[in-house]
This record gives structure tokens, sequence and C-alpha cells, in this order.
């Protein structure tokens, strides 16, 4: 059955090994490790880590090559590594693709390793980061940087429906957003992120529900599953949430007609920097709460490439940018939030209290499916609230459609 399962990515391998054949060993060396003893080639999907190197260079002596890729090619471009054999030294793989890349032997298992530098212990980092670097009996990468969702909220509207700071619960969630909706024509209470295949998650996790390997897709069969996919329904069929674009969010935000959204630390920067009349009018806080207030638990993991030939000169590499100092300097260029715990303790982070609640969300998180398949499973969970939220499709219809979506594409 494994075999079978990954067929189709045996498929894509193949594939892409014979594009390669085509391609000259120029070109092959050209965007892989690096022959130079004193150089060690990353790729990554974040801008500004060229720059951001230059002091680790002046340190140790190493060269850094960084080869920054757009988030829309690495997917193939990893592949392609994989296919071929030739890739860097070191590679940002994010939390929801590690499943699917360590299934395929991209990384080099470094459990054995960690122990050698002072800054990868495990216990450095939260917790659920560290379980996305883990695949079955390996050890992938060491976590960088991380992200949660949480609840942004205009706190001058919430107060005049009797939530000043915020809805605590679900309940009070639905109810705020009632007496919101009830304001006008053209008012709602929150933008939905209904593009992200992460939320749908977070939600069931917060009614109880666990994706169990071991049961597949009868994990979809858990009535806390369906209690988030009603909940979620509930903010359409009710017009608590637009359904459709409308207005950018940072514009409704602004202008009260959609004053809560759920999204990551990087929107308290363009909060602050497109909506600036606001100022003192909004806040955010931890996710409401069901049975628990588990948020997902996001961000990138520094890694080496299963066929680096520098593995010591890598993972001095990513010692140093594990580092709590490096990872608050990270922070106050990037907006990243820092993995190690102990950066957390830098004023930088914990007198700003919008990132310090982040920093509180980030110890109730829990890390998405750590299969495969996720991705695919993701889109499918969207596709079907597509169809329900503006279809106006049966909710119990709808969920045994995706049930037998997931047990095809989990090879059941």
């Amino acid at each position: 059955m494994k075999n079978n399962k990954y067929a189709w990515l045996s498929a894509i391998l193949l594939s892409v090994v014979l594009v390669l054949g085509a391609c000259s060993s120029d070109d092959e060396s050209s965007s892989g490790s690096s022959s130079d003893s004193d150089t060690i080639s990353v790729w990554t999907m974040t801008s500004g880590l060229e720059e951001f190197v230059t002091e680790y260079e002046d340190e140790s002596g190493v060269t850094v090559e960084v080869q920054a890729i757009p988030w829309d090619n690495a997917h193939d471009k990893l592949l392609t590594a994989v296919a071929s054999g030739n890739g860097p030294d070191v590679l940002q793989i994010g939390t929801t693709w590690v499943a699917e890349f360590a299934e395929a032997g991209t990384f080099l298992d470094i459990s054995d390793k960690i122990d050698d530098y002072d800054n990868l212990a495990a216990d450095n980092f939260y917790e659920s980061a560290v379980e996305t670097t883990k695949y079955e009996d390996t050890t992938i990468g060491i976590p960088w940087y991380v992200d949660t969702r949480a609840l942004f909220y205009r706190t001058d509207l919430l107060e005049e429906v009797g939530y000043p700071e915020g809805p605590q619960t679900w309940d009070d969630m639905v109810d705020a957003s009632r007496q919101l909706a009830d304001r006008g024509d053209g008012q709602y209470a929150i933008d939905l992120p209904a593009t992200d295949p992460q939320f749908p998650f977070l939600l069931a996790w917060e009614h109880g529900w666990n994706y169990d390997m071991d049961k597949g897709s009868a994990s979809f069969d858990d009535p806390g599953f369906k209690e988030a996919i009603e909940l979620h329904n509930l903010f359409y069929s009710e017009e608590l949430s637009q359904t459709g674009e409308g207005k950018e969010f940072f514009q409704a935000f602004e202008d009260g007609s959609k004053p809560m959204f759920f999204s990551g630390p990087w929107d308290i920067k363009t909060i602050t920097e497109r909506a600036p009349e606001i100022e003192g009018q909004w806040n955010v806080k931890v996710m409401p709460k069901a049975e628990n207030n588990n948020s997902m638990m996001g961000g990138a993991h520094l890694a080496v490439f299963n066929n680096s030939e520098k593995v010591d000169q890598a993972l001095d590499f990513i010692n140093w940018m594990a580092d709590p100092e490096t990872q608050v300097k990270w922070y106050e260029e990037f907006s990243e939030l820092p993995a190690n715990l102990t950066a957390w303790e830098d004023p930088a982070l914990t007198e700003n209290d919008m990132v310090a609640t982040f920093g509180e969300q980030l110890k109730s998180t829990q890390p998405l499916p750590l299969i495969p398949e996720y991705e695919r499973l993701g889109q499918e969970i969207l596709n079907m609230l597509e169809q329900i939220n503006r279809g106006g499709a049966d909710i119990d219809e709808a969920l045994e459609d995706y049930k037998a979506e997931a047990a095809r594409v989990l090879g059941e």
C-alpha cells in the first residue's frame, strides 16, 4: 500500500530526472552545493537572508551563497533537487512540506548531531515547533522562525457590543458577531480566511477534533470536525462574514465594516502602516476558546540536504541562525517570530504587547497533520466549504463526499 500511496510522487520525480538529463553539468553545478570547502549554499524562500548572513561570514570565514526562491517555484525546484541529487547544503522548508519531502528523502537525518551544537537542542524551542521537525524516526531540521494565528479586533467597536477585550469563547464570538452584523447594510463582523487551508483544521482542533494517522479518513467522522464545519458555515449563512472578497481587509478593518479578522503577526505592521487613523482603537488577542483555543504552529525550518558534502559547515551555520541573539536580530529586521524561547525574553518582543500576545498564543498551538497528503486534504476542505457556504450544499452530504475524497487522497 505504501508504494502505491506515493506512486504519484515517484512518477513526478522520474519525469524530473528525464528533464534534467537534457541539462548541462554546468547548469547543475551552478544551482547546487558549492565545491569550495569554505563556501556553503543555502536555498531560501525568505528575502533578505543574503545581506543578513554577512555577520556570520565575517565571524566564520565561510562564504554563504544564498539563492532566494519564490514560494510559487519552490516546490518544483525542491522536487528537481531531490530527483537529481543536486541540491544546496542548507535549505528552508515550510512546516507543511516536511512530511512530503521527508518521504522523498530530501533531508539528512540530524538526530545524532544535535548534541554537538549549543543552540540545536529541542528544549530551546516551542514544543509544537519541534514536533514539525520530526518525521517517523528522523529529525529533518531545526526551527528557524515560527508563526501562528490570533484575532485582530477593533477595541472601540467590540466595546459597543459588550466585548471591550474581545470575545473569549466561540459563543462570545457568535454573539458579538450577530450584534456587529445588525448595524446595517454592508456591515459584517469578521473577515474569515476563506483561502487558508489551515484555518478549518485549527477550528476543528478547538472543538476537540484531531487527525489520527491510524484512522486516516475515518478521523473526519469525529463530531468535533462536523461542529467546526457547521460553525464556519454559520458565519456565512447568517451573513456575519461576507461571501466574496469585498474590500481589502485592512480597509474594511479601518472603516469598521469588518472589525475582526484572524491572521499572523505580520499584519501588526500592515495595520499600523496601512490604517494609521485607527491607532489605539485595535488590538490582538489569543484565539477564542471552545474545548481549547489551540492555534496552528507554522513557520519554517532550516535543514541539511541529504547529499550535502559539508554537513559540519551546514550545521554550524544553522546553529548560528538558531542562536537567541541572531533570532532577535532576524525578528527586528523582518518581523518573523523567533523559534528560540530565550529570544522571547528580549525587550524587542516583551515590550510590544501585540507581539507578546502572539508569544502567548504560541504556547497553545499544535502542528498540522504531519502527512505528505496534508496540502491536498487542505485544498479539498476549502473546496467543500465553498460548496457549502456559497453553493448551499447540505453539510452532511458534503462531509460524506469529503471523507470519500480524503480516502482516495490517502490511498486507502
